[in-house]
């Protein structure tokens, strides 16, 4: 059975100075031209609380908006990155949230990434942060923008309720792969509530066991099952809190592939994942894809992006 794995970051809280990271932002955007490789080799190499630091000593010592600089010095891509890294996680979550419900349709991708594979901690600090920011609730936005099963979804995952002990009870295990496999595959048509009920409350240690459990039932895993049973942004939610479950790790390994696969780069979601996952399990990403993909990281980024767009997103995955 997989077992979870310790995350690691690649950008680490060590010690710095903001006031001479504050400096050399300065001194990269004074006069004619642009120095985007000094502002990259800071901001890439720093964490989120250490940016935030650095943007309250470039105030305090040059009296400017140092997110106010950096956009009207740099642009495109380039310019997406850095404004992702100078906003506060959970801000920047709540806004990606916000946009992908905003305009004509939605962005389910986005929110099965931010939702289905969070933890309640994550969670809780989304819905307050959305709440503060939009003066809404992210439970009705996500009622008025979504429907159906993949609603009812959404709408459990997003209470935090999910059990949070850390150790596994076979027993129950046992039973909820039972109730899966009845379900689903044993069923004629699929009882979806049960589905929900199951993957959405139990913990992710639980999880893992349930999935072994099923295999051992079953003969194959439950993501095999999922999509033979389900279809559409339902099986898409359901599959990630599975994968989750399994390997967050790879989860987001797969999701990276995926931004890089096809004609063209999937721009958001690339940025998406290289900068939330910095700070919380990047190398532990590389690893799995690395495994799953038989190439490294560095080599897919490098092989679909280029100029200092190319040097940010590597340097944010610690290369």
């Amino acid at each position: 059975m997989q077992q979870q794995y310790q995350e690691t970051p690649t950008l680490l809280e060590g010690p710095f100075d903001a006031s001479a990271d504050a400096q050399a932002l300065r001194k990269a955007m004074k006069g004619f031209g642009t120095d985007e490789t000094a502002i990259i080799s800071v901001l890439s190499k720093r964490t989120g609380n250490q940016r935030l630091q650095i943007a309250q000593a470039f105030k305090s010592g040059f009296g400017k908006d140092l997110v106010k600089d950096l956009k009207s010095e740099l642009g495109g891509r380039l310019e997406e990155v850095v404004v992702a890294l100078m906003t506060p996680r959970y801000e920047f979550l709540a806004k990606k949230l916000k946009k992908a419900m905003s305009g004509i349709g939605t962005k389910e991708k986005t929110l099965v990434d931010v939702l289905c594979t969070a933890t309640n901690t994550e969670i809780r600090e989304i819905n307050a942060t959305y709440h503060r920011l939009f003066n809404r609730s992210l439970e009705s936005d996500i009622q008025g923008d979504t429907s159906g099963h993949f609603c009812r979804l959404l709408v459990s995952v997003n209470t935090g309720a999910r059990d949070e002990s850390p150790t596994a009870d076979p027993g129950m295990a046992s039973q909820d792969a039972q109730a899966l496999l009845q379900a689903g595959e044993k069923k004629m048509g699929t009882d979806e509530s049960t589905f929900n009920m199951i993957l959405a409350r139990r913990s992710f240690a639980q999880l893992r066991l349930t999935l072994h459990e099923y295999e051992r039932l079953s003969g194959h895993s439950l993501e095999k099952a999922i999509q033979s049973e389900f279809s559409g942004d339902i099986e898409t939610g359901l599959l990630a809190v599975v994968k989750s479950a399994r390997n967050r790790a790879a989860y987001f390994a797969e999701r990276l592939h995926d931004s890089l696969a096809g004609m063209g780069t999937k721009d958001d979601d690339l940025i998406f994942i290289v900068v939330t996952r910095a700070e919380i399990d990047m190398e532990n990403v590389k690893q799995e894809y690395n495994k799953m993909y038989h190439k490294s990281v560095a080599q897919a980024i490098s092989g679909d992006t280029s100029g200092d767009y190319k040097k940010i997103l590597l340097g944010l995955c610690g290369m």
